[in-house]
């Protein structure tokens, strides 16, 4: 009996997917697996910035585009040809094998995605520092601003993150979020350009880590916390050693709303154990007599949990809802 000759498959083709946000070289091992066996490696993109380390791995790259006749031709035999696509893929190659398959008229190879490297976590915010770089080399309003011009924006933003979060809306949280990110970035950028102090956002994020880092000693060192107060306990601590600080008041911005200032002075003095009675007026100024009523009003629901403004956000709330009811508008107000 004649043996049956044994005939090859029509061959493989491998799509090697990259993420331009991992350093190159860091392929996962069946993506190297995939190079060494593949009897062809076809890169499009001249200028990717991974060829330099394969071929310092000695893996060979023919460079090109072929077509996805080419691709199939090149595959017969049962060879395997490995393709590194660019960052933006290969839609014209894909598209074509796609149309070679639905014509019936060719034996296709087997066709495999393997991706090589995946994104990390945060791995976009290099995307937006990149885009943050080009736009305030290229933008005519973004390259001529500066900290004190942007000041606004970031208390404006600053406000919205806390109306979406009040609101409980998620997808503007996340919309109001990045805009306050945004900002950091921007300012982030702007600082490199400053001739006697620059620092850049890597500098931003180092410090912060570093911070984070040095004030949880119960996660990253020796001590133990088992409570949110002693968190706070150990937060305020290795604070007070950072900024040798001799008033429990210093820190604290002057500038902002009213309410929130006096309740994050009567937080501070609580935590320290100091005994400061809340002033009162004389009752010759009206003014300032509700001033310290207020005061009092701040000191009294910080020591309660309360967060003043935002109590009095809620009211306001309610009775601007009372106040569209008796106009007859109905319904909330969207801006």
């Amino acid at each position: 009996m004649n043996a049956i000759p044994d005939v090859p498959g029509p061959g493989r083709i491998v799509l090697l997917t990259t993420s331009h946000r991992v350093a190159p070289g860091l392929l996962s091992w069946p993506a190297w697996q995939a190079l060494r066996e593949a009897d062809r490696v076809l890169c499009a993109d001249s200028a990717h910035p991974q060829l330099p380390y394969l071929r310092e791995a000695g893996t060979a790259v023919d460079e090109g585009t072929p077509t996805a006749e080419e691709l199939v031709d090149a595959c017969s035999g049962g060879r395997t040809v490995v393709v590194v696509a660019t960052g933006e893929g290969e839609p014209r190659l894909t598209d074509g094998l796609a149309r070679l398959a639905g014509s019936g008229r060719v034996r296709m190879p087997e066709l495999e995605l393997l991706p090589a490297s995946y994104d990390l976590p945060g791995a976009r915010l290099l995307d937006l520092v990149q885009v943050m770089d080009r736009i305030r080399v290229e933008c005519p309003w973004s390259s001529r601003q500066t900290h004190k011009g942007l000041a606004k924006y970031g208390i404006e933003e600053a406000y919205e993150l806390v109306e979406a979060i009040e609101e409980g809306d998620r997808e503007e949280l996340r919309e109001e979020l990045g805009d306050v990110l945004l900002q950091v970035v921007f300012h982030s950028r702007i600082a490199e350009e400053d001739p006697e102090a620059p620092f850049s956002v890597d500098d931003v994020a180092g410090g912060i880590v570093a911070k984070l880092i040095h004030r949880h000693p119960h996660v990253f060192g020796d001590e133990t916390a088992t409570t949110p107060e002693e968190v706070k306990e150990h937060w305020l601590r290795t604070k007070a050693v950072e900024k040798q600080r001799t008033s429990v008041t210093e820190g604290i911005p002057l500038g902002q709303p009213g309410l929130a200032l006096a309740a994050k002075l009567a937080s501070r003095v609580r935590t320290a154990g100091l005994d400061v009675p809340l002033p009162e007026g004389d009752g010759e100024d009206p003014g300032e007599g509700i001033g310290y009523e207020l005061l009092a009003l701040a000191a009294r629901a910080e020591a309660a949990g309360v967060d003043p403004e935002a109590a009095l956000r809620a009211a306001a709330r309610v009775y601007r809802d009372a106040i569209r009811a008796v106009e007859g508008v109905g319904g909330e107000d969207e801006g």
